[in-house]
């Protein structure tokens, strides 16, 4: 099968799928506890750490820039090895390794139990890892599809939103529920499978027509996964499944992981009918002003794909949306108020969302729930993200190409929804922890497919890695101060055995706070409003 943006895309999907390990945290953090003598605000610092390891990518997105950025066209069979996002994928695989497997060595006895700063590092590094196989994948996937930015972001988040769900049933298949174990399968599995395929992930400057169709195939695949996990979950619930059993249902869920490569036989058999053989070059749009310029003429041209044919206003809009008057770098875009409101907005909104997958387990031990209860809630969690991550990118799309609909009104919309997660949690009834979990999974899983996107539509695609992942670390700054500060302190001064008062006040600062960030993006989408060329 020769190298395409298709076979890419789907080597990026595999690797999403299996470097979601921050995801896995509420699983192994009671061995983590137990074993290293942490208290609970001593568990929520140290997971602090791994939310600032997996969202401050900034070393990422420049490490990119540097080795992505030029084009390999010319090179010849061997064009990778001159540089490109397997550079990337390369320094991420070796943080994985690293971080997690000193943190297994430290859990299971094997060296001294470490100080806490010393195990925050391991934590630090095995998720800072996520921030380099995340980056290479996004721009790279953005970069071939250009057309549809919002959808192929939205895939590729909502792929890493699930990969929590993927590593957990594969654990819990082959390890049988031993929580040291799993630490010791993230150490391997992320870098094993990003090994094996980061040479795939390249940059082909391919234009290609009814490019949605075949996104629309890895939409389909990927809620069909999505069905299958939360199917396994609810049965799991019910029923005591016996080993063979477990193994069968792990091998259907590869065999559904394998599906994309249909939708990639089929895109390049299509692309190999309708595009004359010159049409090869595999180059990035980072650096070539002309090429990433060309490339957001032809996504215009592309709005066609879509069913409704947009008014010539709307046209317009969207031309103005994606194609950006300049290419901003991270000083000039840190100069903008709308980068500073992109970060207030994940200070406040992505913190609450971090504060409550982080403590999510302890509360629901406090209340009552299950070992396997609170795994599920994990689980869930992960597909509730990744719905929200996947149907974001592609709604948002949607409504920006036929009505022009900037993106920033969905983040508003998604926010307000939070919301009302966060009272259902706060309010205590039984149940409430899977509904309210659902409805911040999926605003929660929304904010990091929008985000992206719309950072590239304001500053443009050149150093599009950098500027994200820089306001990406206001996420972990809102989790410090909620979790650590708040929750944290909350919950060992009230103690699990006193009722469930500390839940309604931590509800009830995590809804102060999404409100706040409901004002901060009002603002922006009214200052997104205003400026759209008409």
């Amino acid at each position: 099968m020769e190298s395409s943006k298709w076979l890419a895309a789907v080597a990026s999907i595999w690797i999403q799928c299996s470097s979601g390990a921050s995801y896995a945290f509420g699983i192994y953090s009671p061995v983590l506890k137990s074993t290293q003598f942490y208290d609970q605000s001593t568990l929520d610092t140290v997971s602090v750490f791994k939310d600032i390891g997996a969202n401050a990518g900034i070393l990422s997105g420049l490490l990119y820039t540097a080795v992505a950025a030029k084009p390999s066209s010319g090179r010849g069979r061997f064009s990778f090895l001159h540089g490109g996002p397997w550079v990337v994928h390369l320094a991420g695989a070796i943080q994985c390794f690293a971080g997690y497997f000193f943190m297994w060595l430290a859990v299971t006895g094997t060296i001294n139990r470490p100080p806490v700063a010393v195990m925050s590092l391991f934590m630090f590094i095995a998720a800072h890892a996520q921030t380099f196989l995340n980056t290479a994948n996004v721009v790279a996937a953005v970069q071939n599809f250009p057309d549809h930015s919002g959808t192929i972001v939205g895939i590729m988040k909502g792929f890493l939103g699930l990969s929590g769900a993927i590593l957990i049933q594969v654990y819990q298949t082959i390890f049988n529920n031993n929580p040291s174990s799993l630490i010791l399968m993230l150490a391997l599995l992320p870098t094993i499978v990003t090994l094996m395929l980061m040479f795939l992930v390249t940059v082909h400057e391919t234009p290609s027509r009814n490019e949605e169709k075949y996104l629309q195939g890895f939409l389909l695949v990927s809620l069909v996964i999505a069905a299958y996990l939360l199917f396994l979950r609810i049965l799991e619930n019910v029923f005591v499944f016996p080993e063979w059993a477990k193994i069968i249902t792990l091998l259907v869920l590869f065999a559904l992981l394998c599906s994309p490569i249909s939708v990639v036989v089929k895109a390049q058999r299509v692309d190999l009918e309708r595009l004359p053989p010159s049409v090869t070059s595999s180059t990035s749009l980072l650096i070539d002003e002309p090429e990433w310029a060309s490339s957001d003429k032809l996504a215009v041209e592309n709005i066609m794909d879509y069913d409704e044919v947009p008014t010539d206003t709307v046209q317009r809009k969207a031309s103005s949306i994606l194609q950006p008057d300049e290419q901003k770098n991270l000083w000039q875009a840190m100069c903008t108020i709308d980068f500073w409101l992109l970060f207030v907005a994940m200070i406040c909104g992505m913190g609450s969302g971090l504060a409550t997958i982080n403590n999510i387990s302890q509360i629901g031990e406090s209340l009552g729930y299950t070992t396997l209860a609170r795994s599920t809630l994990v689980s869930l969690w992960s597909i509730w993200n990744f719905l929200g991550r996947l149907g974001a990118g592609y709604v948002s799309d949607i409504f920006l190409l036929r009505r022009g609909w900037p993106r920033p009104l969905f983040m508003v919309f998604t926010l307000a929804a939070m919301t009302g997660g966060h009272v259902i949690i706060a309010s205590g009834f039984p149940g409430n922890l899977y509904v309210g979990s659902l409805l911040v999974g999926i605003c929660y899983g929304s904010q990091w497919s929008l985000m992206p996107t719309i950072s590239k539509e304001i500053f443009g695609v050149v150093h599009m890695g950098t500027i994200f992942n820089t306001i990406a670390i206001a996420s972990p700054v809102g989790s410090y101060v909620l979790s650590v500060r708040v929750i944290g302190y909350i919950y060992d001064k009230e103690g699990s055995g006193e009722g469930n008062s500390c839940f309604g006040q931590e509800g009830s600062i995590l809804v102060c706070s999404c409100c706040a960030d409901l004002i901060t993006r009002l603002q922006g989408t009214e200052r997104n409003l205003g400026c759209s060329k008409l």
